[in-house]
């Protein structure tokens, strides 16, 4: 197990004089005037080389949690889809690829709330609920990607994780999926898995890191810059090890995270849905958390204020920022008055090249595949 920075990384350290600011108030203030100077370099450096988003899972999720009780909707669920990040870029010259979010699906089926869930439920219904996209793996194919030429996996957080059979297990039981990869984890949450609070525990799976190869396990413990145009930052309160994956594209600067579920989290006072503009007059806040772990939110407000900080605006919708979220709300004739104003669906840019562990004497070669940076009013 590797600790520290990873080999071909390096540190950002302009984010860390703000974080240890002891009160949350001044702390709230340096990190957004930290974040300003730490988005004007980054988004004059370099581009990464190619972004792609893939669909794992249509799943329901509590109006409650999905906006801090703010919308007003006869709904007791939202529905989401769940994706991943595909991200390639260089490091010291040689390409790289990253997955973000690849979720185990029957793991995550495992996590204590979603079994709680769906108890009772008919399984052909929990079919139709919570429907599922193509493996993973079978679309990374289709983008010419193998599973051993990932180089590093990492997730925004790791509620509903089953690392298992991402990493494999040291007994040789459960096969890696990737198995080249390192995953990239933040210490403290690595450490707080060990023995989750109560406020926490219904979202990990209980056995989720049991007996993994920990071989490719690295344990960071501050901000990242993974290569060109792609960053790791800390952004906690969601979880202890919440963290927020940032590239630098042809559209400017996006930024995947859970801490929104769609892009009137991060932009309310814009926002179409009944009750969250109402909300943050009343409350006199900025941005509307996704609740679900709120023992605590005052830093997780923080790194909302942080991720709208770091990215560009939507160049169609000005009022709302580049913050993709990792779970996005979709609209649904089951959930009135819960549809989005505006809808991400997808980052795609650049063309996906040769890369990952299997293939670093290939040249370079672009794919065929279509570039564009787009976002879907809704």
């Amino acid at each position: 197990m590797q600790q520290g920075v990873p080999a071909g990384a390096s540190s950002i350290t302009e984010l860390d004089a703000a974080w240890s600011v002891g009160s949350p108030g001044p702390r709230l203030r340096a990190i957004r005037t930290a974040a300003e100077k730490l988005r004007d370099r980054f988004a004059a450096g370099p581009r990464a080389l190619a972004v792609r988003t893939l669909p794992i899972i249509f799943s329901p999720y509590p109006t409650k949690h999905a906006f801090f009780g703010a919308a007003i909707s006869p709904a007791p669920f939202v529905v989401f889809t769940h994706r991943c990040a595909v991200v390639q870029f260089l490091q010291r010259g040689e390409p790289k690829t990253l997955l973000f979010n690849p979720t185990d699906v029957p793991g995550a089926r495992s996590t204590p709330y979603f079994e709680r869930l769906a108890a009772g439920v008919p399984e052909r219904l929990q079919k139709v609920i919570a429907k599922e996209f193509a493996p993973l793996p079978e679309q990374l194919a289709k983008l010419g990607i193998r599973a051993e030429d990932v180089d590093y996996v990492a997730y925004d957080h790791l509620h509903v994780q089953d690392l298992r059979p991402i990493l494999g297990t040291e007994d040789g039981r459960i096969a890696p999926r990737f198995p080249n990869a390192t995953l990239l984890v933040p210490k403290v949450e690595w450490d707080d898995w060990d023995d989750v609070h109560p406020m926490q525990r219904g979202w990990f799976v209980r056995d989720g890191k049991l007996g993994v190869k920990k071989d490719r396990v690295a344990l960071t413990t501050g901000d990242l810059q993974l290569g060109d145009g792609v960053m790791l930052l800390r952004t906690p309160g969601h979880t202890s090890g919440n963290q927020t994956l940032f590239m630098n594209t042809a559209s400017g600067v996006w930024g995947i995270s859970e801490n929104g579920t769609c892009a009137d989290n991060w932009s309310p006072m814009d926002s179409r849905i009944p009750g969250l503009r109402a909300f943050c007059r009343r409350q006199d806040v900025d941005v509307v958390l996704n609740a679900n772990t709120p023992e605590r939110g005052a830093d997780q407000y923080t790194s909302m204020v942080l991720e709208r900080t770091v990215v560009d605006r939507v160049s169609r919708a000005p009022g709302f920022v580049q913050m993709f979220p990792s779970s996005e709300v979709t609209p649904s004739p089951l959930c009135p008055g819960l549809r989005p104003t505006i809808l991400h669906r997808a980052i795609e840019h650049g063309s996906l090249v040769a890369a990952g562990p299997a293939a670093k004497a290939a040249p370079v070669a672009s794919s065929s595949g279509r570039v564009r940076d787009w976002v879907s009013p809704s």
